[in-house]
């Protein structure tokens, strides 16, 4: 079986670890109606529409 020669030091376990901590961009798409950028997949804030329908209208929150 292998054994490690020395120990892992805190700092180098805590690079590799923190290697992948880091933001994601976030991903805006344009919206089909009003061509304004918004989240995918959620109802656009500026006109309401999601999938081709109306859902909120005229920016009322439901």
């Amino acid at each position: 079986m292998a054994v490690p020669k020395s120990k892992t030091s805190k700092q180098r376990k805590n690079k590799r670890r923190a290697s992948s901590y880091r933001l994601n961009k976030a991903t805006v798409v344009e919206c089909p109606n009003c061509h304004e950028s918004k989240l995918p997949h959620r109802v656009c804030p500026t006109c309401g529409y999601y999938a081709g329908k109306e859902v909120i209208s005229n920016g009322e929150e439901a």
